[in-house]
């Protein structure tokens, strides 16, 4: 029988070693994640199904579902506890649960930020015959500011505060996006303040049987209020988003944001920062809200930290030193 002499055998055994570790490292199993999004019938869940299959296609290192879940508050929960590994959230309702306000009661620093998707615009409507023409003329009126605890109704009170208004000021409803649609149409309240995509299904119905007036937010007021609150954003209502808005409207937003649990390596989340930026094009395709998602946009209104990993990569195209 042939025999190899001692130190070839072991060189070849070396050799056949390292071929064997490259090997399984090539066909390793991905790593199994999952993404908290939101209710079947809203943006964030078809949004986190587009962007999971895209991101673990493209880096071949994870493989993401997408889960429905109760949106922003819930998803704080379920990655403060690692039920999920990457979340779908609000920014400033996850500046709330990391600095335990609001909302939480405990301070949550298990999660660090990916990326800003797209803008949640807060959308201020009255009648077009309304004397409503501005916030601070929201006194002594009938307003409808969100369901009671949602992330809605805390906007509605940041907001107003910069115009030196609270609930003893107006009288506010406590309603959800379809009862304000109702309760508007019935003339039971004068205005109301979303906060969402644009357009909202239920703004685009009452607009198609009132004339709207749409309030900006704009100028040394929207300073203040972004200087106060630092997770909004200025942003514009697009002009002829709905019927009879044939102007553009200032106002401000707050961020659809990619979270991802503390514990995720730095190499996964880099390589899954990248995939997001590279391949928006194909998430639009995916789903519309996509093709807000842009890598000079990645950290507007982000008050967390950001993943070690998602920091390299902006480092890389020069969004952060």
């Amino acid at each position: 029988m042939f025999k190899m002499k001692g130190h070839v055998g072991k060189a070849t055994l070396a050799v056949i070693a390292i071929l064997l570790f490259a090997a399984g490292a090539a066909f390793a199993a991905p790593m199994q994640l999952t993404l908290a999004t939101g209710g079947t019938a809203g943006t964030y869940y078809p949004l986190g199904g587009a962007i999971g299959q895209i991101l673990s296609t493209k880096t071949g290192l994870v493989n993401i579902t997408a889960q429905s879940t109760g949106a922003s508050n819930e998803n704080m929960n379920l990655i403060g506890m690692h039920d999920v590994d990457m979340a779908i959230v609000q920014n400033d309702i996850a500046h709330y649960a990391y600095n335990g306000i609001e909302f939480f009661n405990t301070k949550n620093e298990n999660f660090s930020a990916m990326a800003r998707i797209y803008p949640e615009l807060i959308q201020t409507v009255t009648n077009a015959d309304s004397p409503i023409n501005s916030v601070a003329d929201f006194k002594g009126k009938k307003i409808s500011v969100g369901a009671p605890g949602s992330g809605n109704e805390a906007n509605v009170r940041q907001i107003t505060s910069v115009f030196a208004l609270d609930y003893q000021s107006f009288e506010p409803h406590f309603l959800s996006y379809a009862e304000t649609a109702d309760h508007f149409k019935d003339r039971l309240i004068d205005a109301f303040m979303f906060t969402t995509g644009a357009p909202n299904s239920a703004i685009q119905d009452i607009a198609t049987m009132h004339p709207l007036k749409f309030i900006s937010i704009a100028g040394a007021d929207r300073d203040i209020l972004m200087q106060k609150y630092p997770f909004f954003a200025a942003e514009v209502i697009p002009a002829n988003t709905y019927k009879g808005q044939p102007e553009a409207v200032e106002t401000v937003a707050v961020q659809a944001i990619l979270i991802v649990h503390n514990s995720l390596p730095e190499d996964v989340v880099y390589a899954m920062t990248k995939a997001l930026f590279e391949n928006r094009a194909e998430i639009g395709q995916a789903h519309h809200k996509g093709n807000s998602i842009d890598p000079q946009r990645a950290l507007d209104g982000i008050t967390v930290p950001i993943h070690p990993g998602a920091q390299k990569y902006y480092k890389e195209i020069g969004l952060i030193k």
